[in-house]
Formats: structure tokens, C-alpha cells, sequence
């Protein structure tokens, strides 16, 4: 297994010799076999929410499109394979998120040293040796060779729970690392955004990652072209008043000038031997900030954080060793402080080759042997508040349907408050000034068209409703519906010179109704027979039509002289202005 990893360790010294060959950018960070696993579960959750509108993605499908993909990739047979839905897009997906962030997989490095001739027959390795290493066959073969199956007590759960946590620290040292010198890298920058915690939960990643795509950047370019800006203000600081990031400013500030005190180390510090131990104590410290000491969390940083720096300061004494092996005899080489313009020359670049010499070697590693745990969240991970990246990534859940039912609530709401709207009629506003007037006018009426006596009790409606029917007078009363005085005279004026009454039902029959009751009109049988046998009956004329408009011009002048003598206070100002 060293052996093979020494193998793989070859031909990335080879990439990175021929930088130029492989890539545009010399920081370009080297993908490994757990990276690019979660590569390809957020490709595929992407192409899932393209074609089925779902961020997400099932443990089974992965692993077997993980499968598909690497003898796809390798070139291998998979004949008995079914090709996985959308496979087009999918490595369509999977390769534009490594040119994103700047990063390439151990395929991608191996087959470009073959295409190139860098490597030599005896360095070169075979597909099926590459995919068995990157799918982790290799690593089980080995341990069930060498390791005995144990029982599960209660000190392997401890001991396992203690190798996760080591998992965790080692990647977040990692990532902030990886993120230091790529900072194109947004899988680095999910995994240590909110490690410790600041206050950047999910949405905040939303956010940022939502502006990265608008703007075509990656998210830490986005975060730190959002700090910059509202710290030292200028043309954009207005409309960043609302923006959605403007929330998240302390936690934002905070990671961005963290990573900007990690900068300022790389570039102030030239030795990288010291430069490197004084990044590895900042990453430390920071981590464990507010922690106790006896945290398993704050141990497990510690351990990983005195490795990687026993590994930097090998790194540094293999290349002096190689450096002095190849000069032997040669006249030393020009300072370089010289060479300002050669190239990319940048203040701190030996740091940043001995951190990528470090990340490459922990690239080369084996993979994680639970892929659940690698790609889903985990109940003791939560705990130190770390998320999965497919949850991160994941925006939260938003309502992509049609804007009909939408619309129909809002007519809905429209059409409830049209009719709260919908204004009463004249007569019920001013039901209380023409009530007594009404009355009077319907009970003359009344009396004179049956001949009835006077009498301080009004007929009752039924009972004159039934002499009209019996008698075939008209039984519809010209009492006006709507409107003032003034309309009543000028309707009842109409309706004698056309010389008939109109015979339409009242729409206010129910006020009527509610008028008598409020007259209080008591009878009782008695009071009725005394009425029928008394009440005379009309003479009949030569002439009815005489008859008819001789009562109703009797009636409208009574009508008129009780009108002037039950006037209130504004009730003129009110019949004048409604006169039409």
C-alpha cells in the first residue's frame, strides 16, 4: 500500500514540475478519493434538481454511479454495468465543479503524465491497480490480511467514536490549508465556514453560494469582495445595504480576516519551515478557541496539527537534500530576489510549495472505508457543529410552483373586500329622517284608497293587501322605494300622466314591515269586524280614471304639508341636495 501511494506521490511531483502542461494556475490543489466522491454527489444532486427539481441524491445511487464512473474514467470494461440516468450530465456536472475550484483528480493527473510521457514503464500503473486503490479494495484487502475481527465492546465504540473526531479535525486543518492556497476551493471552504462556530449556519452558505453563481466567482471571492466592501465602503457599499449577506457581516468579517491573518504569515515570514509551524499554532488556537481542555475535539486538533508539522519539516529536509544532491559541483545559482518578474514569482512561494507538497500527500491517503458517514451527516458530528456538505450545499426549501393558485387567492381577497365595500342604499342611510313621514304617507294611503275612518291605529298590511285583491283595485302601493321627498312627488307625478301604476313588488318590504311593527299596530278580531262592517263602501263613477287621479293629487298634497311639518335638522340641506 506505501508502496503504491509512493507510486501515485510520483507522478503528482511530475504535475507539478510541469504545472503549465496541466493547469493555468500553479496552486491547483490535487482532488483525492474521498474529495472526489463528494464531488460526485453534489454533481449528481445537481443534475437532479435540473431534471426533477430535488436537491438530493440516495446513498445507493451514489455508490453505484461511483462505481459506472471510475471504470468509465479509467477506461475499464462495464459491460454488465447499467449506464446511471443522465450520465451525460452528470460528468458534464462533475468536471465543471473541478475547474471551478481550480482542482484536479488522481485520473486526471495520471492519464495526463501517460499522455505527456513524464513517467517512465516503471513508475507507470495500471487502471485496475488506480481504481482498486481509489475505490478502497485495496485497503480492505490489506486489513483483512493483517487484522484480526474484534468484538464490539465498549472501548471500540469509544475508540471508534475518537477516530472520527480525528477524521473531522484532520479535515478541517486541511481544508484551511487547502482554502489558503486555493482559494478557489468551495468544498475546503464548506467544511470550515462555520468551524468554530460563527454564526454562519446553512442559510448564510445559501447566500453566498447564490451571489458566487450571480457574479461567476467562487464563494470566498465572494466573501471577501463582500467584507472589502462594506469595510472600506465605495460605489457598491449602498446596494449592499440590501443584501442578504449584510446579516451575516460579524461572521463573514471574521472568517475573511482570519484567512487574511494567515496571508499575512505566508507573506511576511520567508523561511517556510517557520512560516509553516506559526500557521499550523494559528489553526490551532483558533479552532479550540472556547473549548476545555479535556474536549476530545480540542486532543484530536492538537495530535493532527503536531503530525502535520513533523511532516512539513520533512518535506523541507527532503528538498534541501534533493536541492544539494543536484548542485554538487555547480556554481550557485543567482539570489532570487532577482527574479521579481520571472514567472510567478510571489512573495511566500516556497511556503505555498511545501503546504501543496503537504496537501498532496494527504490526497494520496486511502479513502474513508463508511461512505455514509463521509457523505451524510452523523449524529456525533453535530455535536461540533459540522454539516454535511450535501446539506450545505442544498439550498432551503423554496416553492417553485406556477403563480396560478397565487392569483386565485388574490382575486379571492379582492372580491371579500369588494363586497365589505359595497355602500348601503340612500334609504338606509337616511332611514332614521324619513321614518315617522313614511309611515303617515303609507297609512293615509292606505286608509284613503279602502275609505276607512280616520283612526290613530294604522290598518294592518295583510288585511288591506286582501281588500285590494277582493275589490280588483291595484294592490301595489306608490310608496317611493329610494331617494328623497323630492323624488317620491316627481315619481308619483309620472306615474299619473301615464295613468297607471306601475304593479313591480317594493324591494323595501321588509322595512315596511319593520315601520308598522315599530307603530306598534295592536288589532285584535274584534277590532277588524268593527272595521269591515263601518267601512262604507266606494261609489262607483261614470269615470274610474277621474276617481283615481283626484286621490292620488289629494294624497300628494297631504303628503306635502306633513313633509314641511316633520322636516328635522338638515333635513332640507339633504332633500335639496338628492333632488334630481
Amino acid at each position: 500500500m506505501i508502496v503504491f501511494q509512493q507510486k501515485i506521490l510520483n507522478l503528482i511531483k511530475c504535475f507539478r514540475r510541469q504545472w503549465p502542461l496541466f493547469s493555468n494556475s500553479e496552486r491547483t490543489t490535487v482532488c483525492g478519493a474521498d474529495c472526489m466522491l463528494m464531488v460526485l454527489q453534489l454533481s449528481m444532486a445537481e443534475v437532479n434538481k435540473q431534471h426533477h427539481g430535488d436537491f438530493t441524491v440516495s446513498l445507493s445511487d451514489v455508490l453505484e454511479t461511483w462505481k459506472y464512473f471510475l471504470h468509465d474514467k479509467l477506461g475499464l470494461s462495464y459491460e454488465n454495468m447499467k449506464e446511471p440516468e443522465n450520465y451525460a450530465d452528470l460528468k458534464k456536472a462533475y468536471h465543471a465543479f473541478l475547474a471551478r475550484s481550480n482542482m484536479l483528480d488522481l485520473i486526471d493527473i495520471c492519464q495526463k503524465c501517460y499522455g505527456l510521457g513524464l513517467v517512465s514503464e516503471d513508475e507507470s500503473i495500471a487502471p485496475v491497480q488506480l481504481l482498486e486503490f481509489i475505490s478502497g479494495i485495496m485497503n480492505v484487502k490489506e486489513n483483512n490480511g493483517s487484522v484480526l475481527c474484534t468484538p464490539s465492546t465498549l472501548v471500540n465504540r469509544q475508540g471508534q467514536d475518537n477516530v472520527k473526531v480525528t477524521i473531522l479535525a484532520k479535515k478541517c486543518v486541511s481544508s484551511y490549508l487547502s482554502l489558503l492556497v486555493n482559494s478557489k476551493d468551495d468544498l475546503a471552504l464548506a467544511h470550515i465556514l462555520n468551524a468554530p462556530d460563527r454564526g454562519l449556519s446553512r442559510e448564510a452558505f445559501t447566500n453566498l453560494k447564490h451571489a458566487s453563481q450571480e457574479r461567476k466567482m467562487s464563494i470566498f471571492l465572494m466573501a471577501t469582495s463582500f467584507i472589502r466592501t462594506v469595510e472600506l465602503g465605495g460605489r457598491g457599499c449602498s446596494s449592499s445595504l440590501f443584501d442578504p449577506l449584510r446579516v451575516h457581516v460579524k461572521g463573514l468579517s471574521n472568517f475573511v480576516n482570519f484567512i487574511d491573518k494567515l496571508q499575512e504569515i505566508v507573506g511576511e515570514i520567508l523561511n517556510p519551515r517557520i512560516a509553516g509551524g506559526r500557521i499550523l499554532s494559528t489553526v490551532k488556537m483558533h479552532l479550540i478557541k472556547g473549548r476545555s481542555n479535556g474536549d476530545p475535539f480540542c486532543q484530536a486538533v492538537e495530535e493532527v496539527v503536531e503530525d502535520l508539522d513533523l511532516k512539513i519539516k520533512n518535506i523541507i529536509d527532503s528538498q534541501h537534500e534533493v536541492l544539494t544532491a543536484n548542485t554538487t559541483g555547480v556554481s550557485p545559482a543567482r539570489p532570487k530576489l532577482h527574479s521579481i518578474n520571472h514567472g510567478t514569482v510571489y512573495c511566500g512561494r516556497d511556503t505555498v510549495k511545501v503546504l501543496l507538497v503537504l496537501l498532496d500527500e494527504e490526497a494520496v491517503d486511502p479513502p474513508t472505508q463508511n461512505k455514509a458517514e463521509l457523505l451524510y451527516d452523523d449524529e456525533s458530528l453535530n455535536l461540533f457543529g459540522i454539516t454535511s456538505v450535501l446539506t450545505l450545499f442544498r439550498s432551503p426549501a423554496q416553492s417553485n410552483g406556477s403563480p396560478k393558485p397565487l392569483r386565485q387567492r388574490i382575486h379571492k381577497s379582492m372580491d371579500e373586500k369588494k363586497i365589505k365595500m359595497q355602500q348601503s342604499s340612500i334609504k338606509s342611510q337616511f332611514a332614521c329622517t324619513y321614518k315617522n313621514e313614511l309611515t303617515e304617507i303609507k297609512d293615509q294611503h292606505f286608509l284613503s284608497s279602502s275609505q276607512v275612518p280616520t283612526s290613530i291605529y294604522p290598518a294592518p298590511k295583510q288585511h288591506l293587501k286582501a281588500r285590494y285583491l277582493t275589490e280588483g283595485m291595484n294592490p301595489c302601493r306608490d310608496v317611493p322605494v329610494l331617494g328623497t321627498l323630492s323624488e317620491n312627488v316627481h315619481q308619483t307625478r309620472s306615474y299619473t300622466e301615464m295613468g297607471k301604476l306601475s304593479c313591480e313588488p317594493s324591494k323595501n318590504s321588509k322595512n315596511e314591515q319593520m315601520d308598522l311593527n315599530n307603530d306598534k299596530a295592536i288589532y285584535d278580531k274584534e277590532s277588524e269586524s268593527s272595521l269591515q262592517k263601518n267601512a262604507k263602501r266606494p261609489k262607483t263613477s261614470n269615470n274610474p280614471q277621474k276617481d283615481l287621479d283626484s286621490k292620488i293629487g289629494g294624497k300628494r298634497k297631504h303628503s306635502k304639508a306633513a313633509s314641511k311639518n316633520k322636516l328635522i335638522a338638515g333635513q332640507a340641506k339633504l332633500t335639496h341636495f338628492f333632488k334630481l
